[in-house]
């Protein structure tokens, strides 16, 4: 990510996340635990960010500014966790390719919904680019006036009207309120 042409997204900033040391998974179908976790090995901000076709997520030191992960987005590399919606494992790379798998809690949970709506959006909107967008060709069906062709419109009259623009012809005048109160 050392490309200085390309225009760096940032689809959100979270202040304050905790990343731990995972520990042994007892077994892969039931997934990872977030009340297993005691480890804390690192404290700093969490941000998605995209850089042309590559959405990542970066772990920084809020004091130095220095990445201390990076995590690929790519299918599998971000899982939630079975127990809590405020915590999720990342598969972080390094240059040469090597990874580990580490976890991920925020404080809040509003914290952890704008991490996993920053992820989904880029999701969508890179399948979106990825989808023919078929032109408006117009209507199938031609549905002009032709030449010489007229539309002829019936309104039909009010009952009881005879034509005339006094209102005491108007079936339903409201010229004595009384007369509608309960007797």
């Amino acid at each position: 990510m050392e490309d200085h042409d390309l225009i760096e997204r940032v689809r959100v900033t979270i202040q304050n996340a905790h990343v731990f040391k995972l520990p042994p998974r007892q077994t892969v179908s039931v997934g990872w635990r977030g009340a297993d976790w005691k480890d804390k090995v690192w404290q700093g901000t969490v941000k998605v960010v995209e850089r042309g076709d590559m959405t990542a997520v970066l772990l920084v030191d809020r004091t130095k500014g220095s990445i201390f992960a990076v995590c690929p987005v790519r299918e599998g590399s971000i899982d939630r966790c079975v127990d809590s919606s405020r915590y999720f494992v990342l598969r972080i790379e390094n240059a040469t390719g090597r990874h580990m798998f580490i976890g991920v809690a925020f404080n809040e949970r509003n914290d952890a919904f704008d991490f996993n709506t920053a992820l989904e959006d880029s999701r969508r909107e890179k399948e979106a680019e990825l989808m023919p967008v078929k032109p408006f060709s117009g209507p199938t069906k031609d549905y002009s006036i032709k030449e010489g062709e007229k539309i002829r419109v019936n309104i039909p009259k009010l009952a009881g009207g005879s034509g005339n623009d006094d209102d005491s012809d108007f079936p339903l005048a409201f010229s004595n309120t009384a007369s509608l109160s309960p007797t």
